[in-house]
């Protein structure tokens, strides 16, 4: 249908990508519009069908994902959210996705539930880690280190990318926030989805979404992944 969410797949593994697609496909309102082996293929696979999702691997021969998303965030600024999908729980494929400009980074072993809500907030604009490297963030932030991505990342290209997750601004005092934008920052810090937040304050999801906008535009925050670490380098949620 043309108002389901439209997913092109990269993924070395054909067995993977057909897996993915059939279990996509089953999802109500998503559609796995294209497929790719390599990093090189999936940008001319996203170039031709336009869609709202890539879910891309890490590792694959040629072009890999993270030197994919790399290009494809700088070639098409507005166009696809980019959800990194992984069997590798490492912490620089995970800061490299990010200084790369992934929005979402998730493991193979999540669910199929959980990679078709993965998928769903992405193109809603959302972004997401997976709850085992959601605490990855959280260390780092909390050590105040500032990991640089993976050396072919970083070598790339001569276009300076986009700042990482772990560079939170932190020159706007947090005092600008509101009461209301301070608790929506600390659930986001939690890993609440925006539905799971207007569920536990009882107000609008469109309302969440504003008050998270706010917090981001305040902060000078890029997404909500510089939103978990700024918080919790701020002391607004503990690092128990």
């Amino acid at each position: 249908m043309s108002d389901d969410v439209r997913v092109v797949l990269v993924d070395d593994q054909p067995l993977v990508r057909e897996g993915i697609a059939i279990i996509l496909n089953a999802q109500a309102g998503i559609s796995v519009v294209g497929q790719a082996a390599d990093g090189a293929e999936g940008l001319e696979v996203v170039a031709s069908t336009n869609p709202d999702v890539v879910c891309m691997d890490v590792e694959m021969p040629g072009m890999d994902g993270l030197e994919a998303t790399r290009r494809l965030v700088a070639e098409r600024p507005g166009g696809p959210k980019v959800l990194m999908l992984t069997t590798f729980n490492r912490e620089d494929y995970l800061l490299a996705a990010l200084h790369a400009g992934a929005s979402a980074f998730l493991l193979k072993t999540a669910r199929p539930e959980q990679l078709a809500d993965a998928i769903r907030s992405v193109a809603a604009g959302d972004a997401l880690l997976s709850p085992e490297v959601t605490r990855t963030i959280i260390e780092r932030a909390v050590a105040g280190g500032q990991s640089p991505p993976t050396a072919a990342a970083a070598e790339a290209s001569a276009t300076p990318p986009a700042p990482s997750a772990l560079n939170a601004a932190t020159g706007t005092p947090i005092a600008q926030l509101t009461d209301r934008e301070t608790e929506v920052l600390r659930l986001v810090a939690l890993g609440m989805s925006n539905d799971e937040i207007a569920a536990d304050l009882f107000i609008g999801r469109a309302t969440v979404k504003t008050h998270v906008s706010n917090v981001l535009m305040k902060l000078h925050l890029r997404d909500r992944v510089q939103a978990v670490a700024y918080a919790y380098r701020h002391g607004i949620v503990g690092a128990d």
